[in-house]
Order: C-alpha cells, then sequence, then structure tokens
C-alpha cells in the first residue's frame, strides 16, 4: 500500500508492478484489496486523507486511458470508488489491475496504479527473463530503478539479485523512502546512472572538476574481491598495460597503471543504519559498452577497468580490436548492425553523438 499509493503513485520508485507466487496470490490479492478500501481519496491539506490527486490533468487523462485499456482487453481492474468531493480535481482512485504477462504494459503507469503478475514457484525463471527483457523497450521509457523481494529464503535472494538489472534492491521492505545516506539510492537503464538521493558520491557529481579517488568515508568501507582470475578488471588492465608497454605506448600504460590505484567494477561497503537493517552499497559493471570515438585505447582501458566489455564504431576502434592479443580480443568488438549495447561512451558534444542503428 505504501509503495504504491504514497504520493498517489507519483515516486519515482514506486511499485509498479506486483508479482505474486500463486499459491499464495489469491489469499494476498485479498487482503490487500481489503486494505485498499480503507484508503481515503482527498485533499492532502487534510490528514485524514491517504491519496491526493496525480500532477495534473494530462496525467489523470493518460492514467484513466490506460485503465479503460486494461478493462477493454478483459483484465480484471479493482478500483475504489471516487468520492464526489474528488470529482471536479486530478484525482485517481488506487486501483488494482491483474495482468497475463509483464510485456502487456509498454510504459510506466505513473501514478496509483499497480499491476499484479502471477507465477509457479517451479519456474521463476521464466518471470525474471520477462523482468529482464523490459530492459529491450527502455526507449519506451520503462524501467531499471527499484526492485523489491519479499522471502525468507535466502537462496531465493541471491538469485533473483544476480538476475537483476536495476539500480536498488529492496529486500522484505516496501520500495519507497530511502533515507538519505543510509539507504544508497542509484539508477539503472532511462533510470539513470550512478548515486541519487545524496549520500557519500552524490555531492562529486555537483563537481566541475572530479577529485581523484573516492571519499575517504566511503573508500575505508569499501572491500574488494580480486580473486586470481584472468576476468578481473584488474588482471585485463594488467594484460592492457603489458601490450601497451609492448606496442611502445607509454600513455595507455599509464593510465592503465592509474586506474589499477583505484577501487575497481565490484566493490561493496556496508553502510551504518538503524539496528535489523542491512544496507551496502555496490559498484557493479554495466555489461557492453559502445564506444564512438577517436581515442579508442583510452575507452577501452576507461571499460576494463570498470568491468565491462567494449564494442567499437569507428574506424580507431576497428584497428585497435583487430590489433588486441589473444588474451584481450574477448573483451573488445567491432558493432554490427543492430548489435545491442548497454551504455555508450563518448567523446565530445552530445549534440554531435550520432548512434548507429
Amino acid at each position: 500500500m505504501q509503495s504504491s499509493f504514497d504520493s498517489a503513485g507519483q515516486r519515482c520508485s514506486a511499485l509498479r508492478v506486483l508479482c505474486l507466487q500463486d499459491d499464495v496470490a489469491d489469499r494476498t490479492l485479498e487482503m490487500l484489496t481489503c486494505a485498499m478500501q480503507q484508503l481515503a481519496v482527498g485533499n492532502p491539506d487534510r490528514l485524514s486523507a491517504d491519496v491526493g490527486p496525480v500532477i495534473d490533468a494530462d496525467a489523470r487523462r493518460g492514467i484513466d486511458a490506460h485503465i479503460a485499456a486494461m478493462r477493454e482487453k478483459g483484465r480484471k481492474v479493482t478500483q475504489l470508488q471516487l468520492p464526489d468531493a474528488c470529482a471536479q480535481g486530478t484525482f485517481v482512485p488506487p486501483t488494482i489491475i491483474e495482468l497475463d504477462a509483464i510485456d502487456e504494459l509498454k510504459r510506466e503507469v505513473f501514478g496509483s496504479v499497480f499491476h499484479v503478475i502471477r507465477y509457479r514457484r517451479a519456474n521463476p525463471d521464466k518471470l525474471l527473463d520477462q523482468i529482464r527483457a523490459t530492459g529491450k523497450i527502455r526507449a519506451t521509457g520503462l524501467w531499471g530503478l527499484t526492485l523489491g523481494i519479499h522471502t525468507r529464503i535466502d537462496e531465493t535472494i541471491v538469485h533473483v539479485i544476480s538476475c537483476a538489472h536495476v539500480g536498488n534492491i529492496y529486500v522484505n521492505r516496501n520500495v519507497i523512502g530511502a533515507v538519505v545516506g543510509v539507504q544508497p539510492f542509484g539508477g539503472e537503464g532511462l533510470s539513470g546512472t550512478g548515486p541519487k538521493a545524496g549520500g557519500a558520491l552524490y555531492l562529486r557529481r555537483l563537481l566541475a572538476k572530479r577529485p581523484t579517488g573516492l571519499p575517504k568515508s566511503l573508500a575505508s568501507m569499501l572491500v574488494v574481491d580480486q580473486a586470481a582470475s584472468k576476468d578481473t578488471p584488474a588482471a585485463t588492465l594488467t594484460a592492457l598495460r603489458d601490450w601497451a608497454i609492448g606496442e611502445r605506448d607509454p600513455q595507455t600504460a599509464a593510465r592503465c597503471d592509474g586506474y589499477l590505484q583505484h577501487v575497481l567494477a565490484g566493490p561493496t561497503a556496508v553502510l551504518s543504519g538503524p539496528t535489523g537493517e542491512h544496507n551496502t552499497y555496490t559498484l557493479g559493471a554495466r555489461g557492453t559498452v559502445l564506444c564512438v570515438t577517436a581515442t579508442a585505447r583510452a575507452q577501452f582501458a576507461a571499460v576494463l577497468a570498470t568491468g565491462n566489455r567494449a564494442l567499437f564504431f569507428g574506424s580507431a576502434g576497428e584497428q585497435l580490436a583487430a590489433s588486441l592479443p589473444a588474451s584481450l580480443k574477448p573483451y573488445a568488438g567491432v558493432r554490427k548492425a543492430g548489435e545491442d549495447f548497454d551504455a555508450v561512451l563518448f567523446e565530445g558534444d552530445s549534440d554531435e553523438l550520432l548512434l548507429p542503428p
């Protein structure tokens, strides 16, 4: 109820889709529907009001149109009756819509509506694949910000986290109301990249010049697990540095040495918080990074330092990919038409960036 209907569902991390194991779905939906019936829709200047209006008339029309379209498709819609006093405002009553699959949603519905999907315990990976597939249509405004997990099974938590591509993961709590400096809050995909809502790293995003290193308060807490593996950022950076030395490229070698002095992809910091909570901040890789630049070696070093794979576009990148030693070739490729990527690294004015099809 809090995650979906606080602030009329207009929080960036509000609950949009609730996935219920089919064994408990009917009982859980009964409880949620009864709880929703207790909510009062009204003017937010009244302490008795639980749900206020959405931001404007256009927002209300868009949400109402979505609800009507779901009804027309035959989806079950449970909705509160709007009080007469709210008839003239931009109010949308709390609404629950049951869907057959998550791909029925083509955009985020930014208001007091949440959707329910049932899944079988025997095949949770099918659901997780569908959730991850929403990233394929992020151009339409779909998510990447928050995921909530409710379970008492530790193996389930670990498995879902390993499959998730989101900025924030909440376990056994609501998905809104992160406390600055206590509960980390970041982004993924169209929700933005990196820290948000204050905290140890947020202030650095507002500076004109990047300071070296990490804030001491955070750097002292970060734990990096760099096992002796050829796949770690440290190992691939070292391989690139050694190759650059052989190529008589001291600039790239020095850049690699500089990156090796910093915290790389994968470190985790445990933040202080209330008793009974466990809050961690982790720096993660993005995946495949499209590199659009003439300075291919510098970009390749940055990609490796952050635990990613480079996908080059342009002659300089193609030449680099072809010249790399066998140990580094798996981490660099030349983009083919239609090939997917997770982020773009570009040197220049953003108005000049023309992405390939």
